[in-house]
């Protein structure tokens, strides 16, 4: 994906990014303090906000291969496995019941497969919220802060699951986290921002290819 010239004034604020390349089938981290613009981003790029000008090209991805994790999910009053299912009804690909148990039991959700989700807890809502991102074989996943509700063993859990799927059949991840550690821990690229624009890149090559070693790009792709 290709972004160009990209601008968005909301109130006061203004996001301009002129160039950001985010490379397909890696995992990209975006960081930064409060208010830089990140959540504008991801929102402009799952088709939520329309960019007041600029172009971005998703090479080929369409809007139904993309999803977008928020801080608070949003689950429907069915049961956890009606909304796990969910994104393959609307794409009409019938359920594996086999594949959609071993899911919920990686998670630890299993056990509560029947039961409504509004009895789920915070951070099981956010597990439930990410399995139903992953489940229908996006192209395009983006998560905003969904590490932020979670506790140790579940976010190692995320980690755990993002990995796996990057090492058998690669997609596209865009993740906004506070929790740095989680992001340095994933991320093969790492985008900085700052005041509405990406001020750096930081390449960590070798990551779910093998040896690891971190590349700084110290070109500037914002204003």
């Amino acid at each position: 994906m290709k972004i160009t010239d990209l601008e968005k004034k909301i109130g006061n604020f203004c996001l301009q990014i002129d160039h950001l390349d985010i490379e397909p089938g890696r995992i990209h981290g975006i960081i930064g303090p409060n208010g830089c613009g990140k959540t504008v981003l991801l929102k402009i790029l799952a088709g939520i906000y329309t960019p007041d000008s600029g172009i971005i090209d998703y090479e080929g991805i369409g809007f139904r291969e993309i999803t977008m994790l928020s801080q608070r999910p949003y689950l429907m009053d069915a049961s956890v496995y009606k909304n796990l299912i969910y994104p393959l009804q609307i794409r009409h690909i019938h359920p594996d019941e086999n594949k959609t148990d071993e899911l919920l039991r990686k998670a630890g959700l299993l056990g509560q497969k029947r039961q409504y989700a509004s009895s789920l807890s915070s951070g099981e809502s956010q597990k439930l919220s990410f399995l139903r991102a992953v489940i229908f074989q996006p192209k395009l996943v983006m998560i905003d802060e969904t590490f932020s509700n979670l506790d140790t063993e579940s976010e190692t859990l995320f980690i755990e699951m993002i990995s796996e799927i990057q090492k058998k059949e690669p997609i596209t991840w865009i993740i906004v986290s506070h929790q740095l550690e989680a992001v340095h821990q994933l991320c093969e690229t790492i985008h900085y921002m700052e005041k509405g624009s990406v001020i750096k890149n930081e390449t960590i090559a070798g990551r779910y290819r093998g040896s690891g070693q971190r590349e700084i790009e110290k070109g500037h792709t914002g204003a």
